[in-house]
């Protein structure tokens, strides 16, 4: 499943490592200086201001989305896959 993170940006599930508050970045030396060492692999689509960033295997996405909602939002998708697909038999009517 797919999580929006905001603007035109869509990311798998599967991807994404962890979720971070923009204040607790801005707030801790240690988060500053990962950000500062992985800058080529951030990706900012928005133009909105940055609220939250979206960490994955490949980069770190700038969101526009808090990361409280974007905790729920990834929480709704996994109560998603817990349902069993289920395909019914359709019967073609003809007249």
């Amino acid at each position: 499943m797919f999580i929006h993170i905001g603007g035109d940006t869509v990311v798998s599930t599967k991807e994404v490592i962890s979720i971070l508050d923009h204040q607790t970045v801005k707030s801790s030396k240690v988060n500053k200086a990962f950000l500062q060492e992985k800058r080529k692999t951030i990706v900012d689509h928005s133009v909105e201001e940055t609220k939250s960033y979206v960490i994955t295997k490949d980069a770190i996405y700038c969101s526009p989305i808090s990361s409280l909602t974007l905790k729920r939002r990834a929480q709704f998708v996994d109560s998603l896959d817990q349902f069993p697909f289920v395909q019914a038999e359709v019967e073609e009517l003809t007249e």
